[in-house]
């Protein structure tokens, strides 16, 4: 049992059906206050942005890491992620008709983002402690 759970847990496509699922609920409650159907399709739109972000962030990041050397390493390839998202978020949702773009992009942007940091400060360590520095 546990080893099914382990298995689930590391599946891409659980990852990607919890982000569309999490992350299209939040739009759907963040625009709630509106009339039916925005508040499902910024639902829809959010999820399926979440979902092919969930799939792409991590190719994303590590390209960017590559790109760069010293302390740019550290702080840049989150940050252009963070800005990409941003831009592909409001894009998207402005061109849908979502009526409380900000409420809505706020939870996925700062999850994405954190995800981001996170995982190029991971590569960044790992690249300090082969060099000796770490």
């Amino acid at each position: 049992m546990i080893e099914r759970l382990r298995a689930l847990a590391g599946s891409g496509i659980v990852h990607v059906a919890f982000a569309f699922v999490a992350m299209g609920g939040w739009a759907v409650f963040a625009n709630y206050s509106h009339p039916m159907p925005l508040p499902l399709l910024a639902g829809l739109v959010q999820g399926s942005i979440s979902a092919i972000l969930t799939l792409c962030l991590k190719s994303i990041v590590d390209a960017l890491s590559r790109l760069f050397k010293g302390s740019l390493r550290l702080w840049a390839p989150p940050l252009m992620a963070c800005l990409a998202t941003s831009g592909i978020l409001v894009a998207l949702h402005a061109v849908s008709g979502t009526p409380e773009i900000l409420r809505t992009i706020a939870v996925p942007l700062a999850v994405s983002t954190t995800y981001a940091a996170t995982y190029n400060y991971a590569i960044y360590r790992r690249g300090e402690d082969s060099h000796g520095r770490g």
